[in-house]
């Protein structure tokens, strides 16, 4: 089993910036209309649809309402189809960023973007530029208190890649993304229902940030965050724990 992961502190509490409801809701609602939109609009025939409704329904949002993003993405109601798209660029530091957008104007999208990275001392790069440092993975998170050897058990015997130990006591299994639904339902048969559950990309590398780097980063990733077609902001950011422990 793997050691302590640093991932709360490179993904900068993303948690914290989901705790923004309403802002939380759009970006679930895009994220199962486009999933409907490029699968079958069954959950169950769809494992990006599935993931979604259970980011949606974790939220709490209304069944009602997950079923009408569902009937707009399969063409039953009205509304603009929405094109992904994916910028990579650099923060203050060295720090490789990428945001996924869901967007129905590429251009007003892209101009937004790159002003947030060009306010706040960062750099938009080309496709491929920094994408190469980050892997996509299944994350299924346990609380402290979790028996660790039921869950290594079950979770090896799932399929999952490795089990990684919090300083906290918690726990992640993380899980090849072709796999994750299938180690998430085998885990929750177990008696073992994950706390999150997330399909992610996750930087092989860390840059580790200075008291005096970090504040500059930090915007320059919320300022990415509150743009409304943004989804999503990865980087390989490693805050000092001193800032993350005083937010």
């Amino acid at each position: 089993m793997s050691g302590h992961s640093k991932w709360a502190n490179i993904q900068h509490r993303k948690s914290a910036q989901d705790a923004k409801r309403g802002k939380l809701f759009t970006r679930l609602i895009r994220e199962i209309t486009t999933a409907a939109r490029h699968g079958d609009p069954n959950p169950d025939h769809n494992p990006r649809l599935r993931l979604a409704v259970d980011s949606a329904l974790a939220g709490n949002m209304t069944r009602d309402t997950i079923d009408r993003a569902i009937k707009r993405g399969a063409g039953e109601l009205g509304g603009a189809a929405l094109e992904e798209a994916r910028y990579e660029g650099y923060a203050p530091g060295g720090v490789a960023v990428i945001v996924e957008c869901l967007t129905d104007n590429r251009t007003r999208t892209v101009g937004e973007v790159r002003h947030a990275f060009t306010k706040h001392a960062g750099n938009l790069g080309a496709d491929g530029s920094v994408g190469y440092l980050f892997n996509k993975c299944g994350v299924l998170r346990f609380p402290a208190g979790t028996s660790e050897d039921k869950l290594m058990t079950a979770a090896l015997d799932a399929g999952a890649e490795d089990i990684v130990s919090g300083d906290d006591g918690s726990f992640e299994v993380l899980t090849d993304p072709a796999v994750f639904h299938k180690v998430k339902a085998d885990l929750e048969r177990a008696g073992l229902k994950p706390e999150s559950a997330e399909v992610t990309l996750r930087a092989s590398t860390a840059v580790a940030l200075s008291t005096e780097q970090a504040p500059a980063v930090l915007e320059l990733l919320e300022a990415l965050e509150d743009l409304d077609d943004v989804q999503a902001v990865y980087s390989n950011a490693e805050f000092p724990e001193a800032m993350l422990k005083a937010s």
